[in-house]
């Protein structure tokens, strides 16, 4: 979200979803949603099933775009490879951000939980997420920055900014420089990752201002995708037929007058040899990205997702199941 976007008035109408966040986060933990010492335990909820034959990836890649509201983007021209993409895979026409402004979006999608609503925030955060698990099932990671050199722990700098990096505020990866400097690349790196065919079982690509629609015009965010996301994997071996290759492009949050759900309706698409092609959402289900972070790891067949994302539904409708 812009920094000079005011975020206080918000505050009043996103209560309510916050709340809401944080008593299903405690009711996930096995505790009480109530304060009342004299009051019962509330049972936790019961975690959803995965879907049965949900495929699996090695080679996941997540792109998260910036701060559009769905129908400027959906079906929109000035979007026409990210449509073509849409088109082509699958497409969340029932999707939400869970909140204003950006670094609890990128927090839900990590962890399963909104950490903190300070965009400004430089604190490393010691709690579960999907970097932990990576880490210790020896699964291999990177995240892909614009803007800055292998190992960056540093806060703000050009036009990269690190609340569109979560792992770099996680103590797993910020409290270990050599895993840092193993996890967080320059964005010059996936470019040869792809075409070297080394690319990690999951990929964090994080585009800077101008090229994820924060700061840049849409025109100028679709270019960008195409000729350094969609393009090349396209002729990448593990997006081709056979493959197991899965691109996701899903927006932070929508428009700050959008909040509906917390964050508004945004997009969130889907493509590859796993997804399946020209579907367009025909559930009722509402999606936010704590369902993308559980959708994520049943591909990568990591177990237990994190927080709000272990008693949310997958997204299985959009694959081609086994």
């Amino acid at each position: 979200m812009n920094s000079h976007t005011p975020c206080r008035p918000l505050f009043s109408a996103l209560l309510p979803a916050l709340l809401l966040v944080l008593t299903s986060l405690f009711a996930g933990c096995g505790g009480s949603a109530s304060i009342s010492a004299n009051s019962p335990a509330s049972p936790s909820p019961t975690p959803p099933a995965p879907t049965t034959g949900m495929p699996t990836s090695q080679h996941v890649v997540l792109v998260m775009e910036e701060n559009q509201a769905y129908p400027t983007v959906a079906a929109n021209p000035a979007w026409p490879h990210l449509n073509a993409m849409i088109k082509a895979g699958a497409l969340a026409n029932n999707y939400f951000a869970d909140a204003h402004p950006s670094i609890p979006n990128y927090f839900m999608l990590t962890t399963g939980q909104p950490v903190t609503f300070d965009d400004s925030s430089l604190q490393v955060q010691n709690v579960d997420s999907i970097a932990r698990r990576m880490l210790a099932q020896k699964m291999s990671f990177k995240v892909y920055a614009e803007g800055i050199t292998a190992g960056y722990l540093g806060g703000n700098t050009g036009l990269y900014v690190i609340r569109h990096n979560p792992f770099a505020l996680l103590s797993d990866v910020a409290s270990n420089q050599q895993v840092a400097n193993q996890v967080i690349q320059p964005f010059t790196q996936f470019t040869s990752d792809v075409n070297n065919k080394t690319l990690p079982a999951f990929s964090f690509v994080v585009p800077n201002l101008n090229d994820d629609a924060h700061n840049g015009t849409p025109q100028a965010a679709d270019t960008w995708l195409q000729s350094n996301i969609i393009g090349p994997l396209a002729a990448n071996p593990a997006f081709q037929t056979g493959g197991d290759g899965l691109l996701i492009v899903v927006f932070d949050e929508s428009s700050g007058i959008d909040i509906a759900n917390g964050g508004g309706h945004v997009v969130c698409a889907l493509w590859g040899p796993i997804v399946k092609a020209g579907y367009t959402q025909t559930t009722k289900n509402a999606y936010q990205h704590q369902n993308l972070l559980r959708t994520v790891m049943e591909v990568l067949s990591l177990p237990n997702p994190p927080a709000t994302a272990a008693i949310s539904s997958d997204m299985g409708e959009f694959f081609n199941l086994k």
